[in-house]
C-alpha cells in the first residue's frame, strides 16, 4: 500500500480502519457480485498525484491551465473504451453509475417524459424509474416485470406496456437479473413506439466487452456502465453513444451535471481498460461465468431455489422462502462466517426491501482471487451449512475457521 507509514503517522484511526478492512478482505470470501479486487496498477493510478489536479472541460478544451498530462490520460481512456466496446464515442468523466444514468436523462429527455425500466424487485436498478429515485420524481416511470413463473423478461409484455404508455426512453439492464438481455428486441420495441433506447451494462460490461453477452452498442442510443465491477477498475463510470449523440451527452455530463472530473479515477479507468483488452481478461470472464453456473447447480443440489433456474452471467439470485430464512438473517449469519453477500428481493417477493426473501451472490471477486471448481463446491456447502443453521454458533464458528484457512491459500496481493 502506498504511503502507509505516512497514514499511520497522520491519522492512526483511519490507518487502523484501513488495516482492519485489509484483513477482512484477506480472510473472507467476497460474493457480492458488484465487488471485485483491483490490480496493483489500478490502485497505483487511483492513489496518484492526479488527485491534485482540476480539469473542468474536455481534452484540449480545459478551463484551467496545466492539463497537458490530464489530457493524455483522458484521451487514452476514451480511445481504449471506444476500441474495447467498438463505440463511436465515450465519455469517461461520470463520477459513478447513477450520475451516468442521470446524464442520459438530461441529454435525451425533458422533465415529465415517460421512461420504462425493469422493476427493482425483479432485478432492475433504482435509476431506471423506481419510485424512491429521482428518475420517478422528474419523469413518469413505468416498470416492466419479469415473468413470475420463469424469472425472465417477457418481451411481449414489455412491448405491450410500451405501446400503452408510449415512453420516450426505455432502459435495459439491472442489478439482479441473471439472464441474457436481448438488446435487439429492446431496440425494436423502442423503434416501434418512437422511444430512445438506453442500456445499463454496469454489471455485465466485461461480458459484453469479451463477447460473452450480447452487445447493446449497435442498438442503443446510449450505453452506461460502472468501471468497478467486472471491469476491475476504480469506482467510476462511462457513457458510450453514437456519434450523433456525442455532443449532447458530453454537455449533459459537463457542464450540465458535474464540475471537474476526478482525474486520478480517469487514470485508473484507462489502466483497467488496458487490462480488459488482454486475452487473460477474456479467460477471466469465462471463468466468472462458469463459476457462477457451477455455484447455481451446486446450491440447487442442496435444495436452494435459484431464481430463473440458473444464470447466464456472473450472478445468481436465491429465494430462501423454502428454507424458512429471511435474506437479512442469512446475510448476517454469513457475515459472521466471513462470507459476504447481500439480502435481495426476488420476483413476487411478499416481504419488503428492508427484509427481503432472497440473497444475491456472484463470482467476480472470488474468480479474481483464483477460486475454481473445488472452491466453488466448498462454498456451496458452507452456504448450506450456515443458512440451515443460522442460530447455531458452533456451526458458524466452524465455517468461519474453515473459510479463513481456505483464504490463506489464496492471498490477495496487497
Amino acid at each position: 500500500m502506498q504511503n502507509i507509514e505516512a497514514l499511520l503517522q497522520a491519522d492512526p484511526e483511519i490507518y487502523a480502519a484501513l488495516v482492519a478492512e485489509k484483513e477482512r478482505q484477506q480472510n473472507g470470501i467476497e460474493l457480492i457480485p458488484s465487488e471485485n479486487y483491483v490490480s496493483p496498477a489500478v490502485l497505483c493510478a487511483i492513489g496518484s498525484v492526479f488527485t491534485n489536479k482540476y480539469s473542468e472541460g474536455y481534452v484540449h478544451k480545459r478551463y484551467y491551465g496545466g492539463n497537458e498530462n490530464v489530457d493524455t490520460i483522458e484521451a487514452l481512456a476514451i480511445e481504449r473504451a471506444k476500441k474495447l466496446f467498438k463505440a463511436d464515442h465515450a465519455n469517461v468523466q461520470p463520477y459513478s453509475g447513477s450520475p451516468a444514468n442521470l446524464a442520459v436523462y438530461y441529454a435525451l429527455l425533458a422533465p415529465g417524459d415517460t421512461v420504462m425500466g425493469l422493476a427493482l424487485p425483479d432485478g432492475g436498478h433504482l435509476t431506471h424509474g423506481w419510485k424512491v429515485n429521482f428518475s420517478a420524481h422528474f419523469f413518469k416511470a413505468v416498470q416492466y416485470p419479469v415473468n413470475p413463473e420463469t424469472g425472465r423478461i417477457d418481451y411481449d409484455v414489455v412491448w405491450q406496456l410500451a405501446k400503452e404508455h408510449k415512453p420516450k426512453l426505455i432502459w435495459a439492464g439491472g442489478t439482479a437479473y441473471p439472464r441474457i438481455f436481448e438488446f435487439d428486441k429492446f431496440a425494436q420495441i423502442a423503434e416501434d413506439v418512437g422511444a430512445r433506447f438506453a442500456a445499463d451494462i454496469a454489471h455485465i460490461s466485461g461480458l459484453v466487452a469479451t463477447g460473452l453477452h450480447p452487445d447493446p452498442v449497435p442498438y442503443a442510443d446510449a450505453v452506461t456502465m460502472t468501471t468497478h465491477k467486472l471491469l476491475r477498475g476504480p469506482r467510476g463510470a462511462m457513457i458510450l453513444c453514437k456519434q450523433k449523440h456525442a455532443r449532447i451527452i458530453d454537455r449533459a455530463v459537463f457542464p450540465g451535471l458535474q464540475g471537474g472530473p476526478h482525474d486520478h479515477v480517469t487514470a485508473a479507468i484507462a489502466v483497467c481498460l488496458q487490462e480488459a483488452s488482454t486475452p487473460e481478461y477474456t479467460e477471466y470472464c469465462k471463468r466468472v461465468v462458469s463459476n457462477a453456473r457451477l455455484l447455481a447447480e451446486e446450491l440447487k443440489r442442496y435444495g436452494f431455489e435459484i431464481v430463473s433456474g440458473g444464470t447466464d452471467n456472473h450472478l445468481l439470485l436465491v429465494d430462501l422462502t423454502n428454507k424458512g430464512v429471511p435474506g437479512k438473517v442469512a446475510q448476517a449469519a454469513l457475515d459472521q462466517a466471513h462470507i459476504t453477500l447481500n439480502a435481495n428481493m426476488v420476483p413476487g417477493d411478499k416481504r419488503s426491501a428492508f427484509d427481503p426473501s432472497g440473497i444475491r451472490l456472484g463470482t467476480p471477486a472470488i474468480t479474481t482471487r483464483g477460486f475454481g471448481e473445488t472452491e466453488i463446491r466448498q462454498i456451496a456447502i458452507w452456504l448450506r451449512d450456515v443458512i440451515e443453521n443460522v442460530d447455531d454458533e458452533k456451526v458458524i464458528a466452524r465455517v468461519s475457521n474453515e473459510v479463513e484457512e481456505l483464504c490463506k491459500q489464496f492471498p490477495l496481493w496487497y
